[in-house]
């Protein structure tokens, strides 16, 4: 514990960490043990699922739109031209267009945080793979960024649509709220990316799929939740 700040041996006095708690009585005990700190931390929630990723169809990725978002606002571009561009636009999109704006990028600029696209717009998106997939800022039609509907899309995204994917040993760590929150709204989030996260279950899995479960301010302890 001597490695741990003194804020933080404060907040893990208070709480149990070897207890296995519902939802809601681990998000009151993040709340009430919390010192607030300069910034509004995240609440974030990490699920270890029990996949195999070395196969194909066991991956889990995917996005989710949040009762509540994740109370930060993205910086969101859209590829698509015409009427759309100005929609979404409209929407909330900082920018929006087509070749113009994948040359844009492509000599550079990456002041933004997603990156939506019109699927008829993949094949001069797809230019900017070697900017965009290090970044993991790439459109994909897994999990939501390659869609028709850019509108819907752009207003989602940019208003606390999350996006996971599980890594290379079945992890998924997403931002589920705010510390500032209430834990009614923080409560709801959390039990509906769960709930969510269950039904996108692969077919192939077998035995347990959420392993394990455990959710924590940005500074905080990690409380294990029963799942």
């Amino acid at each position: 514990m001597a490695k741990h700040s003194r804020r933080y041996r404060e907040m893990i006095a208070k709480v149990d960490v070897s207890k296995r708690y519902s939802v809601r009585e681990a998000v009151e005990a993040l709340l009430a043990a919390g010192h607030k700190p300069k910034f509004d931390e995240a609440v974030e929630i990490a699920l270890k699922l029990g996949i195999d990723t070395k196969q194909a169809d066991q991956m889990v990725r995917g996005s989710f739109a949040l009762p509540h978002g994740t109370g930060k606002t993205q910086r969101v571009i859209a590829f698509c031209e015409g009427a759309i561009a100005d929609e979404a636009k409209a929407a909330g999109a900082i920018e929006a267009g087509g070749e113009d704006l994948v040359k844009k990028v492509a000599d550079g600029w990456m002041e933004f945080d997603l990156a939506i696209a019109h699927p008829s717009m993949m094949r001069v998106v797809a230019r900017l793979g070697r900017q965009l997939g290090p970044q993991g800022k790439m459109p994909s039609p897994k999990n939501g960024t390659v869609t028709p509907d850019i509108v819907t899309a752009v207003r989602e995204f940019q208003g606390g649509r999350i996006e996971y994917r599980a890594d290379e040993f079945g992890n998924v760590h997403v931002a589920a709220g705010r510390a500032s929150w209430d834990a009614d709204r923080l409560t709801e989030n959390i039990q509906a990316f769960l709930d969510h996260l269950r039904s996108v279950r692969p077919a192939t899995v077998k035995g347990i799929f959420i392993e394990r479960a455990a959710i924590s301010t940005t500074m905080g302890p990690g409380l294990r939740l029963a799942v």
